[in-house]
């Protein structure tokens, strides 16, 4: 899978423009501030997923512009492709091939991307709801229904904790628990059985791409942890706590993911350098896994990763990522420019010039 050019109008600071990259290795360099993060975040918003720095969609838009256009060229599926994104009004739209669809999340599947960014590390030094999330995130792009399936879980949870809060005051709706349960029962034990298998897929390739980066001298461990090994029973034994406190308390909402370097807790113990290798390893282990799964290779971002690198890591990431489409960003082009030929972009206040 690569982009093959892609187009943008008044999105956040960048100029209009384009960037027609090689399918090898691409650089953009500029100093803070200029835009090289705005340019990779239009590109990953083709996957079908929102900004992954969190941002609203009405922040996407630059400033005083009535709308912000995205458009790209991409090669899948044996054959050039074309997406389009707007963002007007608060919302984006997207058409795939110039058919509408009736959400942006329809692209989830047709163009797929792993991304590192430094928002990224709260993956490891945060709570579980970023693990949780790089899970969700990496099976969505390998099962579209996925995201169908979160949908479901994600209202019913919500149903389910709105009649939690309501049965103090109203006990004959505690008999109506039970739907929701039963809904609840359902979807959540998919999303944990889906969870537990892509552990175990990724288990393997994380472990390898770790040691190569720390040159074998740490041990990577990843276990799935969950709130509720049978959750028929732990909301039946929950229901009073649940109604006491208006919460669900257990689910795959409470899941989480245990991460270890040698025995102990990367949250917990692990040092900076090795906080951002766990999240490298994780990521390019994303993107081993997706190409497994959908017979593509995905496209690569890596934003403001280099610099944080020794040598001698800057060059495994580079060897391991030689047959991808990769993007990655810093402010001075030395940085990379020396492990490997590609092409060299600089970006100042928004205008990307090639070198």
């Amino acid at each position: 899978m690569n982009i093959l050019r892609l187009n943008y109008s008044n999105y956040r600071n960048l100029q209009p423009g384009e960037i027609v990259p090689e399918s090898g290795i691409n650089v953009i360099y500029g100093k803070n501030a200029q835009g090289k993060t705005n340019l990779l975040e239009a590109m990953w918003l083709f996957t079908g997923g929102r900004s992954f720095r969190g941002s609203k969609d009405a922040d996407l838009v630059a400033y005083e512009a009535p709308k912000a256009e995205l458009n790209l060229q991409f090669f899948s599926e044996e054959r050039e492709q074309t997406a389009q994104i707007r963002i007007e009004n608060g919302r984006r739209s997207a058409a795939l091939n110039e058919v509408p669809k009736k959400s942006v999340s329809e692209l989830i599947g047709k163009f797929c991307a792993v991304m590192f960014s430094p928002e990224h590390l709260s993956l490891v030094r945060e709570g579980p709801v970023f693990r949780r999330n790089f899970i969700d995130s990496a099976l969505c792009q390998i099962r579209p229904s996925y995201a169908v399936l979160l949908s479901r879980y994600n209202h019913t949870l919500t149903q389910r904790n709105a009649l939690l809060k309501d049965i103090p005051r109203h006990s004959e709706l505690a008999d109506t628990l039970e739907i929701w349960d039963e809904k609840l029962i359902k979807y959540g034990g998919e999303i944990m059985r889906g969870r537990t298998d892509y552990i175990d897929q990724i288990r393997e390739p994380v472990q390898k791409i770790y040691a190569g980066i720390c040159e074998n001298k740490e041990a990577i461990g990843l276990s799935y942890q969950k709130s509720a090994e049978d959750l028929a029973q732990a909301l039946k034994n929950s229901r009073r706590d649940d109604i006491y406190s208006g919460h669900t308390g257990a689910g795959p909402h409470r899941d989480d993911l245990e991460i270890t370097i040698d025995g102990q807790s990367a949250r917990a113990f692990g040092s900076q350098g090795q906080k951002r290798s766990v999240v490298l390893a994780l990521k390019l282990a994303e993107a081993e896994v997706l190409s497994r799964r959908t017979g593509e290779k995905p496209v690569i971002f890596l934003d403001d990763v280099m610099s944080e690198l020794d040598s001698g890591r800057q060059d495994y990431l580079l060897n391991h990522l030689d047959l991808c489409q990769v993007f990655i960003t810093c402010c001075e082009p030395d940085t990379v420019k020396r492990l490997r030929a590609g092409a060299l972009f600089e970006m100042t206040a928004g205008t990307l010039v090639r070198k």
